[in-house]
Parts: structure tokens; C-alpha cells; sequence
């Protein structure tokens, strides 16, 4: 079985949803411009040699839809190359490059282009708060509890199985994390501490340019090149985040400050075959060493990806102590402290130059964009191993462990 390595990683800009720099832009022209950069970031690769485009999108609808991957490569003049659209909500795209290095290992490809693109500004309707009815009938004839879903109710939660009834599989991701904070203990000083820290941490990355070579320089309708990230605030503290009200529940800890904006972006990576790389004279950044999918309960979704965390090191024979460093998703504080209260890790060994709680979460991008800050922090921080993991609405976490090769 061939190895599969990584030969670039590139994201946009992280534009603010509806009033940020890339609110005007349609998504698939985003996934088509930083699918052309991730190709040509590769030295000598031609669009000739690209077996497949892969593309995460958590909620494909309106202009993202209609298989925006396929989209994206006919922009490009690739008539040549498939596409395909993949939904897992914020581990799409790391599921994009799942399905890409799992296509490479087994001899179905030499060259995956996988990427990710969500835009909150663009959405015809739906985000994560504000779902479309669509909710099974059945679910509510078997009894499903709603207390929570409806923002109602106080005291610690607890998994409605336990109950004798069916958990919620709708339930808005804002939900989820109050009921995370419930399960867990977490406080609201916890919360706020963590986003600040996260606020603090982008600062200092931006003051020292870590990030300025992951981007890909974005054109916008009115002519301005857009280079940086709409989101991150200056000034951010515990205090100044403890003024904020609750955002899901009257008498909840979960608020605008705690969580990543709503954003726009887009992400992509080349994954080939180690083989094919050094006979094509292509140097691999990294090797994915093992992936891995979870699930637990939709209403409390931080420790879904503890299962996949232990199964990657499991497969690539390590333990937390020997990862460099750990890049989550943040989409709130909540979660996060969750998943390393379940592991037993420390909180501050967590994305060490910020998260999305100060960039922003394209959620279709998630994954992909955290794999480009993770190869650029293993060379930045000189280290080996890094650990991508994401936190997805319906309860399912996802993992990546990638060894640096350069």
C-alpha cells in the first residue's frame, strides 16, 4: 500500500459573513481560485496530472450546489478533471482529504486535489442556528425530547438514552454546546478565558506574519485584493467577553465572544502518492500517518472526536505526549475544553497560534484550512507530528495525523 503525502495547503482570507470582504463572492469562484493556488503551489504538477477534485461543503445549497467541486474545476478549464462534493458539516473537507489519501493508498490515484469552501453570506437559507424544518416526524412520534431545543429548561444535562428516549439530530450546534458545558462542568469563565486566549494567540500570529503565506490573495467584485482575515479583534479579555448575554439559552454560558463567527472561506491541498512525488521530482510537506471518523451523541458534540483522536495514534503506534502539536476546530470554547477534559490534555497545547474562535469557521473549509495552519506550524514551531481534529454538528468528530517529511 502506498504512502499518501501532502505537496502544498493553501486557504483565503477568512471573510466576516453578510458585512466582510469576501460577502460578495460566490463560493465556487473561491474553491476555484484556491484550487488553482494549491496546484500551483506543487512545482511542475499540471491540471493533466489531477485525478480527481474532492471538496468538503457542509450545507451545499443555492450557489453551493449543484456538486460545487465540478463546478469549481470547469471554471478552471479542467473539463478533464471529476469532481465530487462531500457532506460531513465541518469535517468535510478533512473527509475530502480522507477520500483522497484513502484513493491513493489503494492504487485508484496518483494526483487528489481536496479542498473545502462554505459561505455563510451566500446561503440561500439554513445556518447553524436557523435550520430549515425539516425535522423527521418519527423522531417526534418516538418521543423525542425538545426542552432543550426550544432554549428552555435549566440544570446539568444528561443523554436522553438514559431517559429511554432518542436524542435530537437537529438540534442547533449552539445547543449542543451549552449541553457540552452542562456534561462537563465548564463555566462561563472557562469559556470567555479560552476565547480570549484564542483572540490573544491570532494577534501575536498576525503581528508576526505566520499566516501570511498560507493565504491565497482573494480579487473582489470592486476591483480590492483581499489578503487578510476580516475576524480577528484587538483588545480581547476575559472581562470584556464576560459583558456579553447568552446567545442559546436565557440562562445559558455560550455567547457571540465564546464562539467562531459565522465566515466565508475556502481551503485546498494536494495529496498524492509519496512514489509518484519523488519520481515526479514533487518534495511532500507531509505523510498522513492514519484518519479516523467518530460519533456520539448529536446534543453534546465536544467529545466526538476522542474515539478518532485514540484510533489515529493507536494506528500510528503514538500517544499524546508525541504529537508536536494539536490543531481543533473551535467552534466553541465549549467543545474544545470538553474534548481535552475527555483526553486528559492540556487546553494550551491547542492550536498554539490561534483558532477559529478569533479567525472564523467556514464550516466547509474547516478542515482543510486547519491542515494548512498545521503544516505551517510544524515548520514554524520545528516539529514532527501534528494532530487535526473537528467537532461536526450531528454528534461526529473526524481526525488527521500527519508527520512532517521536510
Amino acid at each position: 500500500m502506498q504512502h499518501a503525502v501532502i505537496t502544498s495547503a493553501v486557504r483565503t482570507p477568512i471573510g466576516r459573513a453578510h458585512k466582510g470582504a469576501l460577502a460578495a463572492l460566490r463560493p465556487d469562484d473561491l474553491l476555484a481560485r484556491t484550487v488553482a493556488e494549491a496546484l500551483a503551489r506543487t512545482p511542475g504538477l499540471e491540471p493533466a496530472d489531477v485525478d480527481d477534485l474532492v471538496a468538503g461543503c457542509a450545507l451545499p445549497g443555492g450557489e453551493q450546489g449543484f456538486n460545487i467541486a465540478r463546478i469549481a474545476a470547469v471554471l478552471l478549464g479542467w473539463d478533464h478533471v471529476p469532481g465530487v462534493t462531500v457532506n460531513r458539516f465541518c469535517t468535510s473537507s478533512l473527509q475530502a482529504i480522507r477520500t483522497a489519501a484513502q484513493a491513493v493508498r489503494c492504487g485508484d490515484a496518483d494526483v487528489v486535489v481536496a479542498a473545502g469552501v462554505e459561505s455563510q453570506s451566500r446561503l440561500a437559507h439554513g445556518s447553524s442556528d436557523t435550520w430549515p424544518d425539516t425535522e423527521n416526524p418519527a423522531f417526534r412520534q418516538a418521543g423525542l425530547r425538545t426542552v432543550r431545543r426550544s432554549g428552555a429548561g435549566t440544570g446539568p444535562w444528561s443523554d436522553p438514552r438514559d431517559r429511554g428516549e432518542f436524542p435530537d439530530p437537529y438540534i442547533p450546534v449552539g445547543l449542543a454546546a451549552e449541553n457540552t458545558a452542562d456534561l462537563y462542568g465548564i463555566t462561563r469563565t472557562d469559556m470567555d478565558a479560552y476565547a480570549a486566549r484564542s483572540h490573544h494567540l491570532t494577534q501575536r500570529a498576525l503581528a508576526e506574519g505566520f499566516h501570511f503565506g498560507d493565504i491565497v490573495p482573494v480579487k473582489a467584485p470592486d476591483g480590492t485584493t483581499v489578503t487578510t482575515d476580516d475576524c480577528p479583534r484587538t483588545g480581547v479579555t476575559g472581562q470584556s467577553l464576560a459583558a456579553l448575554p447568552p446567545r442559546f439559552r436565557p440562562d445559558g454560558r455560550v455567547t457571540a465572544g465564546n464562539s467562531a463567527p459565522l465566515s466565508d472561506g475556502a481551503a485546498a491541498v494536494v495529496v498524492m502518492s509519496e512514489d509518484y512525488a519523488r519520481a515526479h521530482g514533487h518534495t511532500p510537506l507531509a505523510r498522513i500517518l492514519a484518519t479516523a471518523v467518530s460519533a456520539g451523541t448529536p446534543e453534546t458534540e465536544g467529545p466526538a472526536p476522542v474515539t478518532a483522536t485514540r484510533t489515529v495514534l493507536t494506528r500510528a503506534g503514538l500517544s499524546l505526549a508525541d504529537v508536536g502539536t494539536f490543531a481543533g476546530n473551535e467552534p466553541f470554547a465549549a467543545q474544545i475544553l470538553a474534548y481535552c477534559a475527555e483526553l486528559g490534555l492540556d487546553p494550551d497545547r491547542m492550536n498554539p497560534h490561534g483558532g477559529s474562535i478569533a479567525l472564523g469557521e467556514p464550516y466547509g473549509a474547516a478542515g482543510a484550512r486547519l491542515t494548512t495552519t498545521a503544516l505551517t506550524t510544524l515548520r514554524h514551531d520545528d516539529l514532527t507530528t501534528a494532530l487535526i481534529t473537528v467537532v461536526a454538528a450531528g454528534g461526529q468528530g473526524m481526525a488527521m495525523l500527519l508527520e512532517r517529511t521536510t
